[in-house]
């Protein structure tokens, strides 16, 4: 399977395409006067508690105070004396206390409770607390946040507000879940925190998977500095740009090349490469500087701009409609064009079974979360209902983004969720039509 990574760079705007064997497979678009705050950490300061909603608002310096849930807001700071914050700081980075030879052995610390069982700590309003961007600001909405702070690394996740040592569920074989938890009991260089290894961490060295929470620890040891230093609401950490993510998430060795239209740029994903991956990964970042622009060449220009279509049509002539509204999006099948000699319930399958994998793909490309509810064409069969949901669940593993979905109802529509935490694909590249105001159509006069 050949992999490919393009990036072109334009004024204002960056945008990354992953081939897989010659398809489009993922794509990610950052412009600059749309700049996410996804992943950004903030010391803010709580403006109001609300226990009628179980939350809180807090200021962290946006147009919109950001929404904190108070079973979210389960964080160290919270227990320690405002007055001596250096004594988490020390207890985070392991520091050694002066003992003293003749005093008593300390009593045995009392069993953990359950994160479950832990009451939602106290929150003041006015109290200044450090929290994490885990959702965008969407429509009225101010950003969701957490006080629960993450850094993903190439092959772990650092948890410095949590205890819990974990491995991804999607690593099945025993063996290699055994030799990681192996791994990870030699993270000896951090007394406080926990730690996720990433599904990409399967057959890595160990020395590898050392070095990448090293150098999140390290990073996190700026992060706490500098919020100890400033006076909310005030910007602690900026997540790291487009290109860092694609280097981190998807500079893998089936990656054939990583191509990038920008010297500038080139030079920057070396960099990253060199300081997350490793020198062996050079060669395949390549600087394209031809006259024709990277995307015509190689014909993605065009078949990005379906990706705003409406109507996606399918190589048996059958086709998908994708429609978003407020509360969710809506996909429905359509036979179409498609001709076959065959029952009505047979021709129903093998267009459903064509149009799952294409959807996950769609789902995707366009960054669709929330709500989704697919409308298949109807079949009467529980085996081909069983084989069109396995081929939809097969199209979803390939997504970064969480996905539960449910059977087939009676009405042959499917209900499924992906996680959304930033904006569509549309919603950063279109506005409301001042005319109609996005509802596409006007009024007859």
């Amino acid at each position: 399977m050949a992999r490919e990574i393009l990036v072109h760079i334009k004024a204002g705007e960056k945008r990354v395409v992953i081939l897989n064997n010659g398809k489009i497979d993922d794509f990610f678009l950052e412009v600059d006067n749309q700049k996410t705050i996804l992943g950004n950490i903030y010391k803010g300061r709580v403006e109001s508690i609300l226990p009628s909603i179980n939350g809180a608002f807090v200021n962290i310096g946006q147009e919109k105070n950001g929404f904190l849930y108070l079973t979210d807001a389960v964080n160290p700071l919270f227990e320690e004396e405002l007055s001596g914050p250096r004594k988490f700081f020390n207890n985070l980075f392991g520091a050694k206390k002066e003992e003293n030879p003749e005093s008593p052995a300390p009593a045995a610390p009392p069993p953990e409770k359950k994160h479950k069982e832990q009451p939602p700590p106290a929150l003041k309003q006015g109290q200044e607390i450090l929290v994490q961007v885990v959702k965008e600001p969407f429509a009225n909405k101010g950003a969701r946040l957490t006080t629960h702070v993450t850094l993903a690394g190439r092959f772990v996740v650092y948890m410095p507000y949590d205890k819990q040592l974990g491995i991804s569920k999607k690593i099945e074989d025993q063996g290699e879940r055994q030799r990681l938890r192996d791994v990870l009991n030699e993270f000896r260089f951090i007394r406080q925190g926990g730690f996720i290894i990433r599904t990409v961490s399967q057959q890595q060295k160990k020395d590898d998977l050392i070095r990448d929470a090293k150098f999140l620890v390290k990073i996190w040891h700026g992060i706490f500095r500098t919020g100890e230093k400033k006076t909310a609401p005030a910007l602690v950490f900026k997540e790291f740009d487009l290109l860092w993510k694609v280097v981190r998430d998807f500079l893998r060795d089936d990656v054939t090349q990583f191509v990038i239209d920008s010297n500038e740029d080139y030079l920057k994903v070396c960099d990253f490469v060199q300081k997350l991956v490793g020198r062996e990964m050079l060669p395949k970042i390549k600087y394209y500087k031809d006259v024709i622009p990277l995307f015509d060449a190689r014909n993605i220009t065009k078949e990005l701009e379906k990706i705003y279509d409406t109507r996606v049509y399918l190589k048996s002539g059958a086709s998908i409609v994708i429609e978003q509204t407020e509360g969710m999006t809506v996909v429905d099948v359509n036979s179409g064009k498609f001709k076959v000699k065959a029952s009505p319930e047979d021709a129903a399958f093998m267009v459903n079974l064509e149009a799952a994998p294409e959807i996950a793909r769609q789902l995707r490309l366009r960054d669709l979360g929330g709500i989704i509810v697919i409308d298949f064409i109807d079949m009467v069969k529980e085996g081909h209902k069983r084989r069109v949901i396995e081929a939809l669940e097969e199209g979803l593993s390939h997504d970064y983004a969480k996905t539960e979905v449910n059977r087939i109802s009676a009405l042959g529509l499917v209900e499924m969720t992906r996680a959304r935490a930033g904006k569509t694909i549309e919603s950063i590249s279109f506005q409301t039509c001042p005319y109609c105001d996005g509802r596409g159509r006007v009024k007859i006069k």
